[in-house]
């Protein structure tokens, strides 16, 4: 596929998502419709976009590449996510509605005071930034050797005019653009993922029935692992535990996609969002794992030596862009360009948003859109985008595992703590020591580390995605150690909202 035609199609691509953005940012660039859209997103367009948002590149490229090694043995983490997201829907986002949060880390502030706020949007911050650099980055790749190696542009001006395309189209309306842009781009991940398995399944000459059989009879179908408790990694109950949490961590105690579900009038509309959004997620896993399945078959069948590649994640670019017609290969970079920009530009504008509202105070200013408080978003969105391209480089230079291992391995460090604050305001009322809590957020990962690197030496344990759990247990164990009885006047505060009493609703 010539780099020309595939850069050519970037640039049409962009161009649609930016006349977008002018469109749904007509007369309405304030900090409202940037932050929650005005509390005005139909609830429906939410649940098709966070689809894309939730997917990303990772699941695009990662996943299939990742089944040659565990087969489908991610399904057993999505199973996970699905408890994940259920629990979410019912006990989460009541809670966030009832108390009318902009940013969630506000309940924090409410339950145990000032400095627990800050830990948890620090936390927040910096998780996003680094999860959201890993997604970039794997596109990133993928775009510097398929179409910028061709011009010998340098890696970094790549990343750059990434970020610079996302910021052009998000920076005027946020939310706003972002809940119309992320439901066009789901609509080409998902038509993205169905024609690849068309496309493989006819160059194998397989139809519909040969194709699921071809797939189901493969070595590479195995769903459940059972094996060794202990030692495995890959053992089901450490999956299945780890995505329940994991989701809780990175769904449902993240500014990013539940800004995307305050944004619905109401918590029912928000429910609705959810599970409609839980079903499609995990039927369009198991397209992913499948196309995996394919893609292996395939490189065998056509004598594709994929040992040579420098990480299974390759895989899918290296067969769709120079092993197949240009059809499918246009097909493939369409969809990997919109799981990764609706990953990347929905986290700019939630670290945008709890940056202003969390340490700038924006909903406590006076007149919430003056004009230098939206020129401050602005300045804060371009920080955040040089930011995330100075963590992309460090993570070329250091990284040497599949992107889908770092993402979740990350999240248990940095994350963990964050389960962990939130798990303790909702089981308790005792209240915390709050000066000391950066600290436990900062120990209970250093503490996770230390047994996480020896545990299969001292136990026999190997510890998987389950990690978060125990960096969440750690922090848990740490705040009760160190609280007394009693939440005072900030727990009956917090009470009194829980229990529905209405409040003057912001601006925002």
């Amino acid at each position: 596929m010539s780099p020309a035609i595939l850069l050519s199609f970037l640039i049409g691509y962009f161009a649609v998502l930016i006349g977008i953005s002018y469109y749904t940012s007509r007369g309405a660039s304030d900090n409202s419709s940037f932050f929650i859209a005005n509390r005005n997103s139909k609830w429906y367009f939410v649940a098709f976009g966070m689809i894309g948002t939730a997917l990303s590149g990772v699941t695009f490229i990662s996943v299939p590449g990742a089944v040659v090694n565990s087969s489908f043995g991610y399904f057993q983490f999505v199973l996970g996510n699905t408890v994940g997201f259920i629990l979410i829907a019912f006990v989460l986002l009541p809670l966030y509605y009832r108390m009318n949060l902009i940013s969630i880390y506000t309940y924090l502030e409410k339950r145990f005071g000032y400095w627990s706020y800050k830990t948890g949007a620090m936390i927040f911050l910096v998780s996003r930034t680094i999860g959201s650099a890993f997604r970039l980055y794997l596109v990133a790749i993928v775009l510097q050797r398929f179409i910028f190696d061709a011009w010998n542009v340098p890696f970094v001006a790549t990343v750059a005019i990434c970020l610079v395309l996302i910021w052009l189209y998000t920076h005027k309306g946020g939310l706003k653009t972002i809940v119309i842009t992320d439901t066009l781009q789901t609509v080409f991940i998902i038509g993205s993922v169905i024609f690849s398995i068309i496309f493989i399944a006819n160059s194998l000459d397989l139809n519909v029935v040969q194709t699921f059989e071809a797939v189901k009879d493969s070595s590479y179908s195995k769903m459940f692992f059972w094996e060794d408790l202990l030692g495995s990694k890959s053992h089901f109950l450490k999956h299945f535990i780890g995505g329940i949490f994991v989701t809780i961590a990175m769904t449902g105690l993240d500014q990013d996609l539940m800004q995307k579900n305050l944004s619905c009038k109401n918590i029912g509309e928000a429910q609705k969002n959810m599970l409609s959004f839980t079903a499609v997620f995990v039927s369009i896993n198991i397209f992913f794992l499948s196309v995996g399945a394919l893609l292996y078959m395939y490189a065998e069948a056509n004598g594709i030596d994929v040992t040579a590649l420098a990480t299974p994640d390759h895989l899918f670019p290296e067969i769709a862009l120079n092993h197949m017609a240009m059809i499918p290969a246009i097909i493939f970079m369409l969809g990997l360009t919109a799981a990764t920009f609706a990953t990347t530009d929905s986290a700019l504008t939630a670290l945008t948003t709890s940056f202003c509202v969390d340490f700038l105070n924006f909903t406590k200013k006076a007149n919430h859109d003056d004009v230098k408080l939206v020129r401050t978003r602005h300045l804060v969105h371009i920080g955040f985008s040089v930011v995330m391209l100075l963590v992309i480089l460090v993570f070329k230079i250091i990284n040497d595992d599949s992107v889908v291992n770092a993402i979740f391995k990350a999240a248990g460090y940095t994350y963990g703590p964050l389960l962990g604050l939130f798990a303790f305001g909702m089981a308790n009322k005792r209240a915390v020591a709050d000066k000391l809590v950066p600290y436990i957020c900062i120990i209970s990962p250093i503490l996770t580390y230390v047994l996480d690197t020896n545990s299969l030496s001292w136990t026999g344990y190997a510890m998987g995605f389950e990690l978060i759990v125990i960096n969440a247990a750690l922090t848990f164990i740490m705040l009760l150690a160190t609280s007394k009885p009693g939440g005072g006047l900030m727990m009956d505060a917090l009470e009194e909202a829980e229990r529905g009493t209405k409040v003057k609703q912001t601006t925002y």
